[in-house]
Parts: C-alpha cells; structure tokens; sequence
C-alpha cells in the first residue's frame, strides 16, 4: 500500500517523510483543501528522498476557472517541472459540477510526462461514468476521491462503484479524513493500492496578537511523524 501524504509547510514535509510517507501531495493552504505551494518549498521538496506531487490550484473556492487562471495554472507547472518534481496534481468543472474536458485537456497536455493527479474536483461530479471515463482518456494516473462525501469512510460505498468503473485502467485513491480510526472502514473492503491522508494531529499553538491584526489563525492541524508511522504499520 502506497502511503500519500499532504502537507503545506516545511515541518510537515519533513514529518511526512521521517515517519515513513511514500509520497507528498505538496500544498500550501490545507485550511482550505490546498492551494499550490510557493516555489521555495517546491524547490527543497524536489531535494528530498520521497517524490512530490505539486497541487496546482490558483486560489480558493471553485474549481471553475478563467483563461487567464488555466494560464497561471500552466505556469506553475512550470515551476514544478522546472524544479525537478515528478508530477502534479490538478482538476477542474464547469459549473454543473462535470469535469471540464476541455481545461483539463489543456493542463494535461501542458503537464506532458509529468505524473498526473486528478483532485476531488472528481467529487462534484453527477456522472461518475462519465467522469472516470473522462480521466483515463486524459491520461491521469489516479483519482483522488472521497467517493463524494465529505469522508472516505462516509463515501466508501461510492468509492466502491468507482472502483469498479475504473476496472483497473486507473488506480483510486481514497482521500479525506483518512486516520487511524477510520482506516479499518476502507481496507481491505476496497482493493486499493494507495491512500491518501495527512497524517495529522491537533495543534495547540495560537498568538492572540496575530489574531488582533486581522492575519488568520495557525493551522488547527499538524503533520506528525508518530500518526504516519502508524498509518505505514497498518498496512505492513
């Protein structure tokens, strides 16, 4: 079982890594599902034993977006390539919730030989046929899905359909609130060959004084190497 996990920050990579994660999902913003990182963190995370995945997504909310946003998008997948990751992770819909082909042509084809991720943009679809169809046409490697619900385990009859759509032309991987505690509700009930999660644990930190000036509040949560150990061990 291969073992992804996601972090938006510098420590968080290092803890993915150090408690035994076969691969990153690197983000920044997980607050908000993860935006793409800066080109800083792509850089040393392109320095590291364990491959990365760069999110590409421009900004929060939608996954609807603008020519000129498909352009910003390309650029950092530039940035990505251009660093030596191996590949990225990206979607995008039209405004009924379907995959837009046409977006996600371009992005793919943009992206090249790079891995490819389709994100839980997938999740918003109405026609999971037509979605899972769309993504092997396009080449992705895997689809990164909750099954449409907000978890894995409440979506895992949904991922079980998908699962079976894909009849191996694509690898499905469950993500979203994937934990120790809920693990036992994917697998082995889904054949899957790799999960997602973050491998996260509350945080405690807070600076009222940051909060006084208008900036956000810290992460609630934060990778910990101990939880992706343990994450690993199940599996083993």
């Amino acid at each position: 079982m291969l073992l992804e996990i996601c972090v938006d920050d510098i420590s968080g990579l290092k803890a993915a890594i150090a408690g035994g994660g076969d691969r990153i999902e690197l983000c920044s913003a997980l607050s908000v599902g993860g935006l793409t990182p800066s080109a800083g963190l792509i850089e040393v995370a392109a320095g590291m034993s364990v491959p990365s995945y760069a999110m590409i997504r421009p900004r929060a909310g939608s996954f609807i977006y603008s020519a000129d946003e498909l352009d910003v998008m390309k650029r950092d997948i530039d940035m990505a390539r251009d660093a030596g990751l191996p590949g990225v992770v990206f979607g995008a819909s039209l405004p009924d919730g379907r995959l837009d082909f046409d977006a996600l042509a371009a992005l793919t084809a943009h992206a090249g030989t790079l891995g490819k991720t389709l994100h839980r943009a997938f999740d918003l679809v109405p026609d999971i046929d037509e979605a899972v169809e769309m993504a092997v046409s396009l080449g992705f490697e895997r689809i990164l899905t909750s099954g449409g619900a907000k978890t894995s385990a409440e979506g895992v009859a949904t991922l079980e359909q998908v699962i079976a759509i894909a009849a191996g032309r694509i690898s499905i991987m469950p993500g979203a609130g994937v934990t120790l505690a809920t693990i036992g509700q994917l697998w082995p009930r889904l054949p899957i060959r790799e999960v997602h999660s973050s491998g996260a644990v509350a945080a405690t930190e807070t600076d009222e004084r940051l909060l006084a000036l208008g900036f956000s509040a810290p992460s609630a949560r934060r990778t910990d190497v101990a939880t992706v150990k343990a994450l690993k061990a199940y599996f083993a």
